[in-house]
Order: C-alpha cells, then sequence, then structure tokens
C-alpha cells in the first residue's frame, strides 16, 4: 500500500487532492475544511489543535484512498 498523504501535507489540498479523505477528516470530528486555517495548516498541526494522532488519521486516510484504486 503506497502512502499517499502525509501529516506534512496541507489539509485543504490533501481534501481537493483525494476527495475520500473528507470522510476520515469528519470521523475525527474535523470539519475545518471550509475554515481558514485548513488553506495554511498542515495535516499534523490541524489533528493536535483537535486533540488527536496525526500518525493515525494519515493511516486512515491512505487506507480509504487505497481501497478505492
Amino acid at each position: 500500500m503506497a502512502e499517499k498523504v502525509t501529516k506534512e501535507m496541507n489539509i485543504l489540498d490533501i481534501a481537493q487532492k483525494y476527495p475520500e479523505s473528507i470522510a476520515i477528516f469528519h470521523k475525527y470530528g474535523l470539519g475545518c475544511l471550509g475554515c481558514a486555517a485548513a488553506r495554511f495548516e498542515n495535516l499534523e498541526a490541524g489533528a493536535k489543535v483537535h486533540g488527536y494522532d496525526p500518525d493515525a488519521m494519515v493511516a486512515d486516510i491512505n487506507a480509504v484512498i487505497n481501497a478505492g484504486e
């Protein structure tokens, strides 16, 4: 399974490139895709601000992306 998303990537860029990732952001309670921070924050910063493990989020997002291939 190839890793497509990393925790250093911008949240909005991930959502735009991989729309299936939006379900994972919502699963973790990050409805921030429409907020201004999503344009500037990377996944790691966004996850930590909301109290989530960025590595777990990355794994879940990549699993969903790879499942759709």
